[in-house]
């Protein structure tokens, strides 16, 4: 008999893991604490590792519908704008890895996946202002409760709830809270048809590079609309989301002060910004971490990952996707050692992700002899250098 999945947490990782499941012949219920299945931030890049098991979802068609496809990413001087090295994305990551390098925007990502659980399976398997307050474990079950006294009971649950993961005390108990970065992310979204010729880009993923702090913008929505983000370790203290707008404006303008005039004519250009604080946690360490008896961790419940190699909606498709190859169309009974299975399989690349993102943060926004350093490197190797054929062929 298949399995009956709760999923806490209806964001990317948590559909895509309801989604694989459900093609599996799994019966899914997934529980998200915001009253509507909606997500907001903006773009999102997804490497082949990631568009390759979204197409094995039977997922092509609309992600290429919502998705900008750049032929080309370029790393510029923060200061000059000068190229220091390109890396070619468009047939080249198709032919080389199988699979397209896509830009999408975060909510058209979600919807897509909602969508595609709506129609696999009863729209009624999507419980919305379900915010769990207890979980009970037993030998053959999982209950959960949420604060409006609704309970539901399952084969087993899923911890797709994000970074400040309800779940994850029940596989990693003793765990400490996730740790503040001191980096802040500003986002921001415009429609390309509103910006001045010379600052649109359908086509490119552009990363400029400064003394602690790097911006990315690429295109999204088939070019229809730019993501600009810029991250600085010029962070205040808090949740950079209770600030109000002025003051992110003037701790962004702080942060980019120093920046050449290209890019200050692009970040002049946005025309609202949004801000987060970055958290993470270190480097997952054993199989341990990730699942325990019918409890499993994904996405960032598992291993938030830094923006510093655009890993994380990628890593939680992947953590789905394995989910569902651990425990195929096996019976409830088979759940703990499925889970085991995953676990043991996911862990070892999951930390490697981090701690690559860790390190790249590093060089981002290196300074001194570091900085001079890694931009000959750059200029030396190019697309040797910013390709990660462990990565995208994963």
């Amino acid at each position: 008999m298949p399995a009956r999945i709760l999923v806490a947490g209806g964001g990317i990782g948590g559909l895509a893991s309801a989604l694989a499941l459900s093609c599996r012949g799994h019966r899914i219920e997934v529980l998200e604490q915001a009253d509507a299945f909606h997500e907001i931030g903006a773009g999102v890049q997804l490497g082949p590792n990631t568009t390759r098991r979204l197409q094995a979802l039977g997922l092509g068609v609309p992600l290429a519908a919502i998705a900008a496809r750049p032929t080309t990413l370029v790393v510029r001087s923060a200061g000059s704008h000068a190229a220091i090295a390109k890396l070619p994305l468009g047939e080249t990551m198709q032919e080389r890895y199988g699979a397209p390098y896509l830009c999408v925007h975060r909510a058209d990502l979600h919807s897509m996946l909602v969508d595609a659980v709506r129609t696999r399976d009863a729209s009624d398997a999507l419980n919305g202002g379900a915010r769990i307050t207890e979980i009970a474990t037993g030998d053959d079950i999982v209950c959960v409760a949420t604060d409006d006294a609704r309970a539901w009971e399952g084969d087993a649950l899923i911890g797709a709830d994000g970074l400040w993961s309800m779940v994850r005390m029940q596989v990693v108990p003793n765990d400490v809270p996730p740790r503040a970065t001191g980096h802040t992310a500003w986002r921001a979204l415009v429609e390309m048809s509103s910006l001045p010729a010379v600052l649109r880009n359908v086509d490119r993923v552009d990363v400029w590079l400064g003394p602690q702090l790097h911006a990315v913008a690429y295109p999204v929505r088939g070019g229809a609309a730019l993501n600009v983000i810029v991250v600085a370790e010029s962070a205040p203290a808090g949740d950079a989301r209770d600030w109000d707008q002025a003051s992110s404006l003037d701790a962004l303008k702080q942060a980019t002060g120093n920046t050449g005039a290209a890019l200050q004519a692009l970040l002049e250009a946005m025309p609202s910004w949004r801000a987060w604080t970055l958290f993470d946690r270190a480097p997952l360490t054993s199989a341990g971490d990730m699942a325990d008896g019918r409890i499993a961790l994904l996405g960032d419940a598992a291993h938030p990952m830094l923006p510093y190699l655009a890993q994380g909606a990628g890593m939680a498709i992947e953590d789905a996707m394995a989910l569902a190859d651990a425990l195929r169309d096996g019976s409830a009974l088979d759940v703990p050692a499925a889970f085991r299975r995953y676990a043991e399989a996911r862990w070892q690349r999951n930390a490697r992700v981090q701690a690559r993102a860790r390190r790249n943060g590093d060089i981002f926004h290196a300074v001194g002899p570091v900085r001079l350093g890694r931009d000959m490197a750059m200029r030396t190797l190019g697309a040797r250098l910013l390709d990660q054929p462990w990565l995208y062929a994963g």
